[in-house]
């Protein structure tokens, strides 16, 4: 009997060994499937746009070459405009986002607040339906007086209703007794938010706040409608004209003499569109093991709870 309940733990230990390393492969597979491109477009970004046109890309560097990084920071003075308005933006929108949300979950989560239904459906109302481009346009511009402004690239993201459903499905996940608890000590409703909640829902701000600071780094859309001053573009705007720049005088050499084409086909193109993805995604790629473990806790903890 003893033999027999022996050889089943040795087997059941030898089944989760070999599921451990089944499931080790696939993970290392996949994510070397998914590094694979990044390092393809680092290569890329160092490789001449003549060796990428004839061989095209590589795992390693062909021709090397810094031309493509030469182009993005010829003009250093405006890259570095760039970036301080992208994590000037990215630091100032995450805090006033995470504020406004935390609070506006908060109220919504709180079974005493009599108008908290009435309000949910208003929020999830705009989640189904919108007044489209040009009244957003015109509201912007006409009424609010933002163009030119960091305002218009500041408001139009600091509010998301999916960063707030999580944010409340989160905190839904507090026992009532602690805020109850906060109450009796003599807190008030922001002492308690601040000084009870904040500390407990650590993951859905790190979820929340990545979510946020990843819609302000990847903006462009905003600053094309309303921003036309070059000192106040944000670094994927500037970066997104520097390609279209290189590809409309690229065309413009193509259609004139032969003598020309040559010329046409040394600007770098390809390279720095691979350099621009290095430089866009460098910060963000290094940020991102920081709140790792708490965006998975945070996003799974939100999507099951309540």
């Amino acid at each position: 009997m003893e033999s027999t309940k022996h050889s089943n733990k040795i087997k059941t230990g030898s089944d989760v060994i070999v599921l451990n390393i089944i499931a080790y492969v696939l993970l290392g597979l996949i994510a070397l499937f998914c590094l694979v491109p990044f390092i393809m477009i680092l290569s890329g970004s160092f490789s001449s746009e003549k060796a990428i046109i004839q061989n095209g890309f590589s795992i390693f560097p062909q021709d090397f070459s810094l031309e493509a990084y030469n182009t993005v920071f010829k003009k250093g003075s405006v890259v570095v405009k760039a970036y301080g308005t992208t994590i000037g933006l990215t630091i100032v929108g995450t805090v006033g986002g995470l504020l406004l949300q935390t609070m506006t979950a908060y109220v919504l989560s709180r079974k005493d607040f009599e108008w908290r239904n009435i309000f949910s459906f208003f929020f999830y109302f705009t989640t189904l339906f919108s007044g489209g481009l040009v009244p957003y346009y015109l509201l912007i511009t006409q009424k609010l007086n933002l163009r030119d402004s960091y305002l218009a690239l500041l408001l139009p993201l600091i509010f998301s209703v999916y960063n707030l459903l999580i944010m409340k499905s989160y905190i839904m996940g507090i026992p009532d007794s602690l805020i109850e608890a906060a109450k009796i000590d003599g807190c008030g409703e922001f002492r308690t938010l601040f000084k009870v909640v904040f500390p407990l829902i650590k993951p859905a701000l790190a979820t929340v706040g990545l979510f946020i600071a990843l819609a302000y780094w990847n903006d462009w859309y905003n600053a094309m409608l309303y921003i036309k001053n070059q000192d106040k573009y944000p670094l994927q705007y500037f970066l997104y004209q520097q390609v279209n720049n290189i590809e409309a005088y690229k065309k413009l050499l193509s259609n004139a003499a032969a003598s020309s084409v040559a010329s046409a086909v040394s600007l770098p193109t390809q390279t720095l569109k691979m350099a621009l993805t290095i430089v866009v995604t460098g910060p963000i790629v290094l940020a991102y093991p920081l709140v790792q473990k708490y965006f998975i806790q945070g996003i799974t903890i939100g999507a099951v709870k309540g």
